[in-house]
């Protein structure tokens, strides 16, 4: 009786794990559809854009689902769920990005895990990330998170340094030991001029990231285009989509 019990739990177990597998799947197979739509209408080579699923308020077990399907780059926003997700797969060939606020006294925790840092967006942060890294015995890829609704000397709603201040702030991270300038990143903005157009947002973006480039020609990541706007992103030039509720589903509230 207890046998059969136990067998009924594990085929339980086993059948969620397969209709989740099977969910994922075709989530995932109608982003890169939409992806590759969008490649083929802004006339760019689907491989130019990389996919970042955002795994956020989602358990281990997806990532690894997601892993199976192909997934290589995951992203997260909060510390205290990433940092114990990415310990669960780190057997995984993933590639891990934070994309959240980053405040000073959780740098030493993401230091170990992430690759790629898309928030950097002051000096102070320069300096705790370095540090870590360095502690860590690690490379960081970093990219400067543009608050658009900042430019010109408005108030942003958001976390990001101000187009105009790019440069400066550029230099600090190319100086700085264990971390390497990689590119830019926005998130359409919610207020200001750019607030509802999201494409003119991700243009000005791309704008921002040549006059990057020109001063540092490998900080060629462009991190935009969200579920809601990947299409206007990836028609603008970003390299990078970081998708979330369009491969993982509506997210529960987080606790």
């Amino acid at each position: 009786m207890t046998d059969r019990r136990t067998d009924h739990g594990a085929d339980h177990g086993a059948g969620h794990s397969a209709d989740r597998g099977a969910e994922l799947a075709a989530n995932l197979a109608r982003v890169e559809e939409r992806i590759t739509r969008a490649c083929v209408t802004a006339g760019r080579a689907r491989e130019d854009v990389t996919l970042v699923v955002v795994t956020k308020t989602r358990p281990a077990d997806d990532v690894r689902l997601l892993a199976g399907l192909g997934v290589r780059h995951v992203a997260e926003n909060r510390d205290q769920e990433a940092a114990p997700k990415a310990e669960a797969c780190a057997d995984l060939p993933l590639t891990w990005h934070f994309v959240g606020q980053l405040q000073t006294n959780k740098v030493r925790s993401v230091a170990r895990y992430a690759d790629f840092v898309h928030s950097v967006d002051r000096p102070r942060l320069v300096g705790a990330l370095s540090s870590a890294a360095e502690r860590e015995g690690r490379r960081i890829g970093c990219l400067l998170q543009i608050a658009l609704d900042r430019e010109a000397g408005a108030a942003g709603g958001r976390g990001g340094v101000a187009p105009e201040e790019v440069g400066e702030l550029a230099e600090e991270v190319a100086a700085a030991p264990g971390l390497r300038l990689a590119g830019v990143m926005t998130v359409a903005p919610l207020s200001g001029p750019y607030a509802g157009r999201p494409g003119a947002a991700f243009e000005r973006l791309g704008e921002i990231s040549a006059d990057l480039r020109a001063n540092h020609p490998a900080a060629d990541m462009v991190s935009a285009g969200m579920s809601g706007d990947l299409e206007e992103a990836v028609a603008a030039g970003a390299t990078h989509v970081r998708i979330g509720s369009a491969v993982l589903g509506v997210r529960p509230g987080l606790r």
